[in-house]
């Protein structure tokens, strides 16, 4: 099989981490894949913000924790190194963007034996008053919305199970 092919259907979402940070190297490829996802018109919307600092990614944590609803939960599950995807609201294809960006992260990652998980809740975390305060200590100014989280590690379990495919999820006309 092809090795694209591979790694695209069998990348899965990891929610235990070993605290080892993962590789320079690895995390440059990751970036690099990341910045050259596609974008609308080639606007470019995404930015990408490198998290590794503990104490940093305990506030996110918690911030993230208390818009779901579960204070005393780690929704990052003990990952070392936290991307967050931002995209500029003024292109109109920022969603999307962003999106892309995150998925060529997390399979890049995975490509080089990186665990990933898509983390959510980025929206409402960067629209408060203390997520645009860290924007602002962060250097971004703009019109940001959050798009995401990409938890990056090495796993500290086994990896798990695809799901079956639905039916019907691919129609030919």
């Amino acid at each position: 099989m092809n090795e694209v092919i591979k790694t695209l259907t069998e990348r899965r979402s990891v929610r235990k981490y070993k605290k080892e940070q993962i590789q320079e190297e690895q995390l440059q490829q990751i970036l690099e894949a990341g910045i050259y996802a596609p974008t609308g018109m080639g606007k470019q919307s995404p930015v990408i913000v490198v998290v590794q600092d503990p104490e940093t990614i305990q506030k996110l944590s918690k911030m993230n924790a208390s818009i779901m609803g579960v204070a005393g939960m780690d929704p990052f599950y003990g990952a070392p190194t936290v991307i967050v995807v931002l995209a500029d609201k003024n292109v109109p294809t920022y969603i999307e963007d962003g999106a892309l960006a995150m998925g060529n992260i997390m399979n890049a990652a995975s490509a080089t034996g990186v665990d990933t998980c898509w983390i959510h809740r980025a929206r409402e975390e960067f629209a408060s008053k203390e997520g645009m305060e860290l924007l602002k200590k962060w250097g971004i100014e703009g019109n940001y919305a959050g798009i995401g989280h990409c938890l990056l590690g090495y796993r500290d379990c086994d990896i798990p199970k695809a799901v079956a495919r639905k039916k019907n999820y691919i129609y030919r006309v």
